[in-house]
């Protein structure tokens, strides 16, 4: 029986994995932080929380990885743990670059130390091309990180490189675009969308606060993408690969399409606050996935207009089951409002917001 080691279990990503490898056969570990609320309802959701072996850990701690490579004793490590919601970063740009950079060579380091057989995976993202004024993007398009994420991210993927090359150990990164589902968390843009348009479509909420609608992404299915990372340590030799679905929408066609899911018109609900822009927009993401279609041999199979469908609905029905008085594992009740949250203020985020005019080479 293979053994796996994951970093993050806890995130959507994380979860998808772990349920996609106990379906192997795989004994499963998984790290988390320990916190005064543990975050595990993903894992129960799934149904595979039992299953799971967890490990206290801290990923600014050298020794705590070292100790979770000892205790899993794994065969594959998934480096899933990070900070992920790009906003944030710029709030906390310090943390990010030592969660979501640093922790990963000390992981590295700890892997060639303890044992350099260990197949290694790490989570890169489309969010590292920034604005490089390209049509499409793939492992050669140059990067131009645009936030203290994709800087830190970008350290990440080539740092693990770097590990590949010197120390002969197998790292894999996938450079994965957009990727959502019903697990995503409620600071990201879609859920936030289809949780929104189920509360406003049940009588519950008035309005949706949005940022940027004119931001074009690759959205993709998770559970799909998860596949992809363990296809890509089942290889011969380690390799780059871009996890995408080839085609771009902008955040208004979510939330068109997301309202037309449930009869309502997307314009009489949603209103834009500066607050919710990024000081530095990534304006354009379109992925090319055809290496890993020709190497993996995978390939998406679930459009765009089927994913909104899934997050709209999935939400809908565990609203109902709220108001119905049942009990089960989920996110929505407890989360807060946005504007109980301060950051910073529209007034501020307008004075740092700098407007890039991206021209799209065709």
């Amino acid at each position: 029986m293979k053994k796996a080691l994951i970093t993050g279990i806890t995130g959507q990503d994380g979860a998808y994995l772990a349920k996609y490898l106990l379906e192997k056969n795989y004994k499963v570990f998984g790290t988390f932080r320990r916190t005064s609320t543990p975050n595990f309802w993903r894992l129960e959701n799934l149904g595979i929380f039992p299953k799971v072996n967890l490990i206290p850990a801290d990923l600014l701690d050298m020794g705590s990885m070292i100790e979770s490579i000892k205790v899993s004793d794994p065969d594959e490590i998934y480096n899933l743990a990070a900070a992920s919601f790009v906003s944030t970063a710029f709030e906390q740009p310090v943390g990010n670059a030592e969660i979501t950079g640093t922790a990963v060579t000390k992981l590295l380091e700890a892997i060639r130390f303890y044992d350099k057989k260990i197949k290694f995976y790490q989570a890169s993202t489309s969010e590292m091309y920034g604005n490089s004024n390209t049509t499409i993007q793939n492992e050669k398009t140059p990067f131009s990180p645009a936030s203290p994420y994709a800087a830190a991210k970008l350290y990440a993927h080539e740092m693990t490189e770097v590990y590949r090359e010197a120390y002969g150990i197998f790292t894999a990164t996938g450079i994965l675009f957009n990727h959502e589902s019903p697990l995503r968390g409620l600071e990201f843009v879609s859920r936030k969308i289809s949780n929104g348009v189920a509360q406003i479509a049940l009588g519950l909420k008035k309005k949706i606060i949005l940022g940027n609608l004119n931001a074009k992404r690759d959205w993709g299915y998770a559970p799909e993408y998860v596949k992809a990372m363990h296809l890509m340590l089942q290889q011969k030799k380690p390799n780059t690969f871009v996890i995408s679905t080839g085609e771009t929408h902008s955040v208004k066609e979510f939330v068109k399409l997301a309202f037309e899911i449930v009869g309502l018109d997307w314009k009489k609900y949603t209103s834009i606050d500066k607050r919710f822009f990024r000081p530095l927009e990534v304006n354009y993401l379109r992925g090319d996935y055809s290496h890993a279609k020709k190497v993996l041999k995978w390939k998406p199979t679930v459009t765009f207009s089927k994913l909104v469908e899934i997050m709209v609905n999935d939400d809908l029905k565990r609203w109902k089951m709220f108001l119905n008085g049942e009990r089960f594992a989920w996110d929505a009740p407890l989360y807060p409002s946005e504007f109980k949250i301060i950051t910073r203020t529209s007034e501020e985020n307008n004075k740092y917001t700098r407007k890039r005019t991206t021209k799209i080479k065709k």
